[in-house]
């Protein structure tokens, strides 16, 4: 018989209010789950119980939904990307980056995603958007780490290439893409029929510059014929737009729209560079309308970002045209938490407005808009019948402290240091902060040789045969 664990008497409890459609608090309540169903949120549990867990001095929350993340090597760039970029290419490291520094050994791809699971967990995560290509331990370390996952292969039909500081230039070969798209296919077709129950797939072509429409048209049928989600970058930078408009005259956005790959199953990744950016002033204005009226999903992953000094313009004005707005963790640190904050204050400060976006909207982006993508109706809700993902925070944690309103302290000061315990499908994965399914600390060992055997292939790579301390300097001259 599966186990009924009741946290009893919880200081303030994170409830879903159906006939609101909103989250809303409760004081003094109790959260039971049997197996892996909530089977009670509010006062006087009267149940039986198993387990009984004490509330006091505790918040119980849904577990966040990340719909957009890259644990296979984002780790391995510590030290390396937060301050790398170009100004020759609208301050994006981002092409430069990925060809001149790449894990691509097996070993490295484990500690890096070892390494960003516990940082997901430790901050709340319970389900997972990972976007990686595939390597033989990526199902069963993901289903090892309790995550609640949908595994997301790339494939595209190009590279991107440089061979100048200023021109960004792609490498195309359809065959190859054809077949790592047959890669992806059955890499979540296998994750679906997991016995865990746990992982999913979605289907992933790459960027929108870097696919061909037939490709990408394919892909989405796909997704549709599995029920699935699916999920391209599109108007992540500057550059991409650029290229877009000399291929076709349109934004990447008017461009997915001819082609048939707008609508509700499908999740953009940044979505930042519509034509009302001001680093684009593109003439046509309607991009933003696109996205809304066609149901579309926006990945929201404020960080790589905002070190570049670039910013969505803004989250309050996606959501008021009516985009269904989700959170990503695309770089390191995996924090979900820290990447809430972040997208409440530059949305405030896009749009020159403190009341452009409040907490309430981003904790919802956070769980029920990104559990609405993935097309989840139990996940990202503390209710009866709904998926038994939740998150114990410590209130008497210092950053928490007044804990007057709890989800405040939690997102504009706390983040993951508050949080003590995360369920997954009913099961503890976190206690007293420590991820008790991966070990952290042996995998950031594995990270850090990793790291050195990606530095040391950096001249091999490079369009300069630049060494890594010459691409991205330390921060402080040696002495």
């Amino acid at each position: 018989m599966p186990t009924t664990t009741v946290i009893r008497n919880a200081d303030w409890v994170i409830a879903w209010d159906a006939a609101a459609g909103r989250h809303t608090y409760q004081r003094n309540a109790d959260v039971a789950f049997t197996g892996d169903k909530i089977t009670h949120v509010g006062k006087n549990y009267t149940g039986a119980a198993d387990v009984t867990i004490s509330g006091t001095d505790r918040m119980v929350m849904p577990g966040l939904v990340n719909i957009h993340s890259h644990p296979e090597h984002e780790p391995s760039y510590r030290g390396i990307r937060e301050e790398h970029g170009l100004p020759t290419m609208y301050m994006s490291g981002l092409f430069e980056r990925s060809q001149s520094f790449s894990a691509t050994d097996d070993a490295s791809r484990d500690a890096s995603a070892e390494f960003a699971y516990c940082e997901l967990l430790k901050s709340g995560v319970t389900s997972l958007v990972d976007i990686s290509p595939p390597w033989d331990n990526w199902t069963p370390l993901l289903a090892r780490s309790g995550l609640r996952a949908w595994l997301a292969p790339g494939f595209a039909s190009a590279r991107w290439k440089l061979e100048n500081n200023h021109e960004l230039k792609y490498n195309w070969d359809e065959k190859l893409g054809r077949e790592r798209f047959a890669t992806a296919l059955k890499t979540i077709d296998a994750a679906a029929k997991h016995p865990s129950d746990r992982l999913n797939g979605v289907v992933s072509p790459m960027q929108i510059d870097t696919c061909s429409a037939d490709l990408l048209r394919d892909a989405l049928a796909a997704a549709k014929d599995r029920k699935m989600p699916f999920t391209v970058h599109l108007a992540q930078g500057v550059n991409e737009v650029l290229e877009m408009l000399r291929r076709h005259g349109k934004t990447p956005v008017q461009w997915a729209d001819e082609i048939g790959i707008l609508g509700p199953g499908s999740i953009f990744a940044h979505a930042i560079f519509l034509d009302h950016h001001s680093w684009i002033h593109w003439w046509s204005k309607k991009d933003l309308g696109l996205l809304a009226d066609h149901g579309c999903s926006v990945a929201h992953c404020p960080t790589p970002f905002a070190r570049y000094g670039q910013m969505l313009e803004n989250f309050g004005s996606y959501l008021r045209a009516g985009v269904n707005m989700g959170i990503g963790t695309d770089t390191t640190p995996h924090n979900m938490l820290e990447e809430m904050r972040k997208a409440a204050v530059l949305a405030r400060i896009a749009a020159h407005d403190m009341h452009t976006v409040s907490t309430a909207d981003i904790l919802h982006a956070a769980t029920v808009g990104g559990a609405n993508a993935l097309k989840r109706d139990d996940l990202g809700r503390l209710a009866t019948g709904m998926k038994a993902d939740l998150v114990v925070v410590d209130l008497k944690c210092s950053h928490m402290v007044p804990a007057r309103d709890p989800l405040r302290s939690l997102v504009y000061h706390a983040a993951e240091r508050a949080v003590r315990d995360v369920y997954i499908d009913g099961r503890q994965v976190v206690a007293e902060g420590r991820v008790l399914t991966l070990d952290q600390a042996d995998a950031g060992e594995r990270l850090a040789a990793g790291q050195q055997r990606m530095i040391a292939a950096v001249p091999t790579r490079d369009y300069k045969k630049r060494s890594a301390e010459e691409i991205s300097p330390l921060s402080l001259p040696l002495g």
